[in-house]
């Protein structure tokens, strides 16, 4: 409604020139002072409008202003109002510019156009985060957006991901930035190789005034294609079978994946207490028994022997742990 509103506001200046609040008030429907809290976010968005106080003062457009566009279809209107993601954005210090500049294309389109963008602000809404985790928390990642966009090197500081050890420098080259599942990369050129970094290990970041030479021909996109494609064909994999009862099936999907629960061979049907075996396959067997814990006592591990045992001997020490801890509240 607010998005409809500003435009409606700024509609009513480029057709009739100046009005007071109060008239702006009563074509709105609002208040005087939710007109005026209108105009300063038209201000703010870059907007050439004033307010001129007295008899003959109102609320005007700069003289000449006019937002046009041609030739955009109903599917391109509709698309580009889909594809907004404000979470990204914000994160990337662009929230306020897509606002603006979606409020601007909103005002430049034919009727029937804004029509049909307005729904799809109404009834559809991304949200690209997956459910119980959280989106990257990524201090430096102004730094990082702003060397991709000017052209400049960075000097980090980087956490790798091979165990406990001291950051590692270097100076990066960045060409890109890309957004998976609510994570950050960074795609840039190091020693004369292109390599992707964890923006959220990035523990400090210094942008240089070295200028950034793209390699010819680069394409962000085709280049993550490639690399996300050869990243999970080398991702280890295990083989495992699991007894589960049937209505708790979707807990393997909520702990590993849809597409483990989806790809699994079902080995049997459901015994006389509900239960069925499934053979799934696993990335990063390491991951695999705690995860497997994490699913409770709706699920028994079969096969292989070495992941059951450790799933018993994680079980185990949690009992020991829990069974010998002193609880903070005894004795009282």
């Amino acid at each position: 409604m607010r998005a409809s509103r500003l435009v409606n506001l700024l509609l009513l200046l480029q057709s009739r020139g100046g009005m007071t609040a109060a008239e702006l008030s009563r074509e709105l429907e609002v208040s005087v002072r939710t007109v005026h809290r209108d105009v300063e976010e038209l201000s703010a968005a870059g907007v050439p409008i004033f307010a001129e106080r007295g008899p003959l003062g109102g609320i005007r457009l700069v003289d000449g202003y006019r937002t046009r566009l041609t030739g955009m279809t109903a599917d391109e209107a509709e698309a580009l109002f889909l594809a907004g993601l404000p979470g990204p954005a914000a994160q990337l210090g662009l929230g306020t510019v897509v606002a603006a500049a979606q409020l601007k294309v909103m005002a430049a389109l034919p009727p029937e156009l804004r029509s049909r963008a307005s729904r799809i602000v109404e009834r559809f809404h991304l949200d690209a985060a997956s459910w119980f985790h959280a989106d990257d928390t990524v201090p430096h990642l102004a730094t990082l957006s702003a060397a991709v966009w000017d052209g400049r090197a960075v000097r980090i500081a980087y956490e790798r991901g091979s165990g406990p050890r001291d950051p590692v420098e270097r100076t990066v080259g960045p060409l890109g930035l890309v957004l998976k599942g609510g994570m950050w990369y960074v795609i840039g050129v190091t020693d004369g190789q292109i390599r992707t970094y964890r923006a959220k290990r990035v523990l400090e970041a210094t942008l240089l005034d070295e200028r950034v030479e793209r390699p010819p021909g680069f394409d962000l996109a085709a280049y993550w294609r490639e690399s996300s494609a050869a990243y999970e064909r080398d991702v280890p994999t295990i083989e495992i079978v699991v007894r589960v009862p049937v209505d708790r099936e979707w807990r393997i999907a909520d702990v590993f994946g849809r597409e483990a629960l989806e790809t699994a061979e079902r080995l049997d049907e459901s015994d006389p207490d509900g239960w069925t075996r499934l053979r799934l396959t696993l990335s990063w067997p390491e991951e695999v028994p705690g995860k497997l814990l994490s699913i409770g006592s709706g699920l028994e591990v079969l096969h292989p022997p070495e992941i059951r045992d450790r799933v018993l001997t994680t079980a185990s020490r949690i009992v020991e742990r829990y069974r010998d801890a002193v609880p903070l509240d005894a004795g009282r």
